[in-house]
């Protein structure tokens, strides 16, 4: 599988996408000593929420101050579109990369007040060609670059009325698909010095890259892992995400088991919930006997399909039905509010909007 890279970088590293011990490392191999506090003091500082939480203390010496705004790449993303769902509060950012690549990110609130969590896209576009997501349909562009994918969250956190406390790699594109930009941006999230986000409060999910899935469980990394599976027969898996027919379910479920046995826990696989399609008895006994073995935790997400001939959310008597079948697998059982239905603010739909407009001939 052929995997777009991001655009040709400059020679020097983007500021977003560094840790202390590299930016000290970068400026020490251009003659420019730094010391690591110094290198964590000017990352704090540059990538601080608000101003107010910035160091109180200059403790950076001007030969460093300089040689970070010389020698360090500085470009970042612009907001293209802010949309406001008002029914749910979810806000779309629809950001343009120096390239002009169009990108989203989403902020999402949370249970408790003042609180919320980043939705981050790892590509632009998608290969993965689901049948029921819109950003699918898009196509693969290119890969996200870490200080692209952080950027956003910064973005996005910078304007918050409250607190992040989390990101979640569920935005456009499979984010296994850019594995080693995707790591490198939740590390710098994870760090004191930039996003300062717990690592078990960073989710990354995956359609089912197998060969990426057991890197990850191999590396025991403490972020968290979703594996959206959907469907639990072949073949009507195979016909709403084709990554089935590379990768197939015993083959995934083997995976998954690996990734039970190096974290300890449980597994959450995501259930994109779809009106007659996959909520019937048949699916829970196919889970069942594909990872009745294994601790799961089992994420319920209504489709979020904006084409008018395209697939609908299941109503709350068949989703009920569903919810209680599945309960006999005896694992916890968790509906996700699938947001931003309003005014196109769906994963995918507002660069899928842009897109076409601009591609339109009057």
């Amino acid at each position: 599988m052929s995997v777009a890279a991001p655009p040709e970088a400059p020679a020097a590293p983007n500021l977003r996408a560094l840790l202390p011990d590299e930016l000290a490392t970068w400026l020490g191999a251009h003659g420019v000593a730094c010391t690591l506090a110094e290198a964590r003091s000017v990352l704090s500082r540059e990538l601080a929420c608000r101003p107010d939480e910035r160091p109180k203390r200059e403790t950076v010496k001007k030969a460093v101050r300089d040689a970070v705004r010389e020698l360090v790449d500085h470009r970042r993303l612009t907001v293209v579109e802010r949309v406001e769902d008002p029914a749910d509060g979810f806000v779309k950012y629809l950001l343009r990369s120096p390239d002009g690549a169009l990108s989203e990110a989403v902020r999402i609130p949370l249970e408790k007040p003042d609180t919320f969590t980043v939705c981050l896209s790892s590509q632009v576009g998608c290969a993965m060609a689901c049948d029921f997501c819109a950003t699918g349909r898009l196509g693969l562009q290119r890969n996200l670059a870490a200080w692209e994918m952080f950027d956003a969250f910064q973005i996005v956190r910078d304007e918050a009325p409250g607190r992040v406390t989390g990101a979640v790699f569920m935005g456009q594109g499979e984010p296994l698909h850019n594995y080693d930009e995707v790591l490198r941006a939740a590390r710098v999230l994870s760090d004191p010095s930039g996003g300062r986000i717990k690592a078990e409060a960073i989710t990354i999910s995956t359609v089912g890259l197998v060969p990426a899935i057991r890197r990850f469980a191999g590396e025991g990394h403490r972020y968290r892992l979703i594996v959206s599976l959907t469907s639990a027969i072949e073949a009507r898996r195979a016909t709403l995400m084709p990554v089935t027919r590379k990768y197939g379910l015993d083959e995934l479920a083997a995976a998954i088991r690996e990734v039970a046995r190096t974290t300890g826990g449980r597994v959450t696989v995501a259930w994109v919930v779809i009106a007659g399609v996959n909520t019937g008895d048949d699916e829970v006994e196919a889970l069942r006997a594909l990872l009745g073995d294994v601790p799961l935790r089992v994420n319920l997400i209504d489709v979020n399909d904006a084409r008018p001939d395209g697939y609908r959310r299941a109503d709350e008597v068949e989703m009920a039905r569903f919810r209680d079948a599945l309960s006999t697998l005896g694992v916890p059982i968790v509906r996700r509010y699938s947001g931003g239905q309003a005014r196109h603010a769906a994963c995918g739909m507002l660069a899928a909007r842009h897109f076409e407009s601009s591609t339109t001939v009057s």
